[in-house]
């Protein structure tokens, strides 16, 4: 019986072989990890952008639903909206009254005094729209009730508000300037009564890939806008100028102070 001796080589791998497979199987696993990395990492990141889209869709709704229903917050004070700058940040601030409140209490109505307006958080650090709440009736329209944060990361948050010829960036006269100014309110419409619209800019932080952030080339603010009009601006302002003929017994033929513009 014949045996038939087989060649040593012929029964494995040279070293050139080896090596090369191993090469191959490297670079498709390094080329796997960062296919899946990157993957895992766009998600995040759409998750983190999709949080923050929603939470400044939410901001906006409440913001333009308590605008829809706002009425005069005071006898002197209707409607308040101040331009200010929070370090570098445009935080402007608003104050005023609305019928969109539910009573959850004996003794409220449906009468709400409410404020919005950016300020820092202490434990993140970061600025945060608030929004404060009082449902009770009493002299201190500007204070009391109770606040919740509404957008975390806001880069900005302008308010304009609109008279039926122009825009300005405030509204209200809480400290008499117009008066100590110009005896004459007509030519300013903006210092009495309640505006006929509001455009509301809120830019959010954006989620970024990385912590940190270079000053140089910042990512650009998530920039959110819409115009709400107030349905009850009219009712208001008829409210208003009764009020102020009945006062000063001027004659109905006459323009009161704070008439539509």
């Amino acid at each position: 019986m014949k045996t038939r001796c087989l060649h040593p080589a012929a029964s494995g791998f040279t070293l050139v072989e080896v090596v090369i497979s191993a090469s191959l199987m490297a670079l498709i696993l390094v080329g796997a990890y960062l296919c899946l990395s990157s993957g895992l990492a766009s998600q995040r990141l759409l998750e983190a952008r999709g949080e923050a889209t929603q939470s400044a869709r939410v901001a906006m709704a409440l913001l333009a639903a308590d605008l829809r229903s706002a009425c005069p917050l005071a006898k002197d004070i209707q409607f308040v909206g101040m331009d200010r700058m929070l370090g570098e940040v445009e935080a402007d601030n608003l104050d005023f009254a609305t019928h969109n409140y539910r009573p959850r209490r004996a003794g409220e109505g449906d009468f709400c005094e409410v404020s919005y307006y950016v300020d820092e958080d202490r434990e993140s650090g970061q600025l945060c729209l608030w929004r404060r709440r009082d449902p009770k009736l009493d002299e201190e329209i500007f204070a009391g009730g109770s606040r919740e944060e509404i957008v975390r990361g806001v880069r900005g948050l302008k308010l304009e508000y609109y008279a039926g010829l122009l825009w300005y960036d405030e509204w209200g006269d809480p400290r008499s300037r117009g008066k100590k100014a110009d005896n004459s309110l007509k030519t300013k419409p903006n210092l009495t009564g309640m505006p006929e619209a509001v455009r509301v800019t809120l830019s959010v932080e954006p989620p970024s890939r990385t912590a940190r952030r270079t000053q140089d080339a910042p990512e650009p603010a998530m920039v959110f806008q819409t115009v709400v009009r107030l349905n009850l601006t009219g009712v208001s302002f008829g409210s208003a100028i009764s009020g102020s003929a009945n006062e000063t017994a001027k004659p109905a033929a006459s323009a009161p102070e704070g008439g539509t513009p």
